[in-house]
């Protein structure tokens, strides 16, 4: 994946994730962190520096945009970026269990580190976080199978649709 493309669906995350988050998760405690979905996806089709770079990029606009400490998302994006690409270059990960599972285990990461660097540097406490972790981990997978599996479907569907009016001609 070209490093502008993984940009583009960062900065893309980023604006529906701060745009629509309050309209579509109003009530719910599970919100879906899309920003992770696409580090993760980048991580897995381009490898672990490749995630490397997105997920600290991708956290510390994060961080910058959230009044939090600036880095701590970033760091937590990271590791989950790398470690993706990692998995991701060591095992087979196109089929959609795999991919399940690795967002599960990723948002899984994510929220223990972000959690225990707010706790470790006493800032912030998280009173009973596992509910709202073991629901955005299932909706962080759904959602992002769902958006890879359509992402990887897309361009073949626009070149048999050309190919079937080449045929009609």
């Amino acid at each position: 994946m070209r490093s502008a493309a993984a940009l583009a669906a960062i900065l893309i995350a980023i604006a529906v994730q701060t745009t629509l988050a309050g309209y579509i998760f109003r009530g719910s405690s599970t919100a879906i962190d899309l920003v992770l979905i696409v580090v993760v996806y980048v991580a897995i089709k381009s490898g672990p520096v490749t995630g490397l770079l997105a997920g600290t990029v991708a956290g510390l606009i994060q961080d910058a945009l959230a009044s939090g400490i600036l880095g701590i998302g970033g760091l937590a994006k990271t590791m989950v970026g790398f470690l993706s690409g990692l998995l991701g270059t060591q095992f087979i990960v196109t089929a959609p269990l795999p991919r399940f599972l690795l967002l599960i285990v990723a948002t899984a990461l994510h929220a223990a580190i972000f959690i225990g660097l707010y706790t470790l540097l006493n800032l912030r406490q998280f009173p009973a976080p596992y509910p709202s972790i073991v629901g955005q981990a299932f909706g962080n997978a759904f959602v992002g199978v769902v958006a890879f599996q359509m992402i990887e479907w897309f361009p073949g569907f626009v070149d048999r649709r050309r190919a079937g009016r080449f045929l009609k001609r």
